[in-house]
């Protein structure tokens, strides 16, 4: 008797144990004309009139881009397999970004972009920890979670290194260093 229970105790915890079947995609998002959000498209850049927020108090910034990154995932078990699916996605608010009145310049609008860009590339770095990690049943939710939170944190980290460094654009030669950089690192992607 025993045996019998360490052997279904054994099959439970090593079906817990087991490696999951991971599947991870960038989410397929068409948001509607009148959406706040626009979704991350290489071909598609920000426009001026997508900064549809409300400057905050003094700042020495020209404008601000609101830009995040998100998930979605499901577990199904069938057949004695357990499936994963994330979806990725990463986004612009446009009633959370903006730019002070008679501050639209090109040279303005392309270090916003590259925010934006940057939060892309946090994404895609977030999107390889998830294709090298090894889940099991037990363990893919949290996880999942702490993967999350620490790109989260480097995504902040990369974002407070750009906006330091060219001091919000305004250092013309260290931006056009991080330009190059940026534009370097999403020919890899």
């Amino acid at each position: 008797m025993k045996q019998l229970i360490f052997l279904v105790f054994l099959f439970t915890n090593l079906s817990a144990l087991a490696q999951v079947n991971l599947t991870v995609k960038w989410a397929q998002h068409i948001p509607s004309a009148n959406s706040d959000t626009i979704y991350y498209n290489s071909t598609q850049k920000l426009k001026w009139p997508d900064f549809k927020g409300k400057p905050g108090l003094p700042h020495e910034a020209l404008a601000v881009t609101s830009s995040g990154f998100g998930y979605m995932a499901t577990m199904q078990y069938r057949n004695g397999k357990t499936n994963v699916a994330i979806s990725v996605f990463c986004y612009f608010s446009k009633k959370s970004s903006w730019v002070r009145a008679g501050k639209e310049s090109d040279y303005a609008l392309t270090h916003e972009q590259h925010h934006f860009d940057v939060t892309y590339i946090v994404t895609n770095l977030f999107i390889e920890k998830l294709k090298t990690t090894k889940f099991t049943s037990n363990n893919y939710g949290q996880l999942l979670e702490n993967l999350y939170a620490e790109s989260c944190r480097e995504l902040e980290k990369m974002q407070n290194e750009y906006d330091g460094q060219t001091k919000n654009g305004q250092l013309k030669n260290v931006q056009a260093r991080w330009n190059e950089k940026i534009e370097k690192q999403l020919s890899f992607l």
